[in-house]
């Protein structure tokens, strides 16, 4: 994926394919078109051309598209064979549950190593993943080589935390907190804001309930 110049939207709707495709293969499917993956995914058909343009020739015109090589080439482009250790830094209520969860449905992904300042749960393992004390951060990181990290910190904490995470060689945060941070051009941030999420949805419900007492 680094290779080929993608939109971001496009990236993100990768996995999305990935995901589905997988559920084709395990069900004995052959092929299936844009039209049937549209449905499935809820991305518009046109869109999914599109996106599958950028890489080519995926498919056949009236044939659709071959589900085995198309799960092969997706697996390589999201590097499924390549396992990708992330470390997670604050293990509140949500860095709890997302230790619970640790990304059980994907093969390449897993939460390696945790960290937080309450002294409780500092030296312990909880589902399987060792707490380090935040003192231990760049140590670490630097360490076990992990580039991607979550964090879950209060917001008073959140920058000087992307501060130590960057000095220790993170180039990707996923970010909870819904402190916009400053890193270098060099790291990735992507923020999940759950509020903002909750609000947007709210918003569009809203607007359908008001257009639909106009009729």
């Amino acid at each position: 994926m680094d290779k080929i110049k993608i939109p971001k939207a496009t990236a993100k709707r990768l996995p999305l394919y990935y995901r589905y495709l997988l559920i084709l293969s395990e069900e004995g499917k052959s092929k299936v078109s844009s039209t049937e993956l549209s449905e499935a995914v809820q991305v518009d058909s046109a869109s999914i051309r599109r996106d599958f343009s950028y890489f080519g020739a995926l498919g056949k015109r009236g044939y659709g598209y071959d589900v085995k090589n198309l799960l092969m080439f997706f697996k390589k482009i999201l590097n499924q064979d390549t396992l990708t250790n992330v470390a997670l830094v604050g293990v509140g209520n949500l860095g709890r549950a997302l230790l619970n969860y640790n990304f059980k449905r994907s093969n390449n992904i897993r939460i390696s190593c945790a960290f937080d300042i309450n002294k409780e749960i500092t030296g312990r393992i909880l589902s399987g993943v060792p707490v380090y004390d935040m003192d231990d951060l760049k140590k670490q990181l630097s360490d076990q080589q992990i580039s991607i990290a979550i964090l879950t910190v209060p917001s008073s904490a959140a920058q000087h935390t992307t501060d130590e995470m960057v000095e220790a060689g993170i180039k990707g945060i996923m970010n909870f907190t819904p402190i916009r941070l400053s890193a270098p051009a060099s790291v990735r941030v992507q923020n999940v804001d759950l509020a903002t999420e909750l609000q947007t949805l709210i918003y569009f419900l809203n607007s359908d309930k008001a257009k639909d007492n106009e009729f």
